[in-house]
């Protein structure tokens, strides 16, 4: 499985990169297998300012529905459009075009708090 070195991943299989002052968030190669084929993302917490580990949204598969949760506190500033017509992205390329959230971030020393991908590796093997 792939966890690109330049990203920080979280217990519950998020993942963010830092591009300025804008973080990207999406999910892992690993929750995407596990979810299986993705038919819906439900992000509807654009402009708000959400705490670390709060759900900002959920990812509908065909056999469950799953909290997404943000993985430091900021504050969401745009949701991918191209989820709306083809959440299969997520699927077909989870740390590309199918990244979920951009957000400006509270604290960016926050995100040293999370994993590198030698530690998320651990977690998921």
């Amino acid at each position: 499985m792939n966890f690109p070195e330049n990203l920080r991943y979280t217990k519950d299989h998020e993942w963010i990169r830092l591009e300025g002052d804008t973080a990207i968030i999406g999910i892992t190669e690993f929750a995407q297998k596990e979810l299986g084929d993705i038919v819906y993302v439900e992000i509807e917490t654009v402009g708000k300012s959400l705490a670390a580990e709060t759900v900002f949204g959920t990812v509908e598969a065909v056999k469950t529905v799953s909290d997404l949760y943000l993985p430091v506190a900021g504050t969401i500033t745009e949701v991918n459009p191209a989820l709306t017509d083809a959440p299969e992205l997520v699927n077909s390329d989870p740390y590309g075009e199918g990244w979920m959230v951009k957000m400006t971030v509270k604290d960016p020393a926050d995100l040293d708090k999370l994993m590198d991908a030698a530690a998320y590796a651990k977690v998921v093997h």
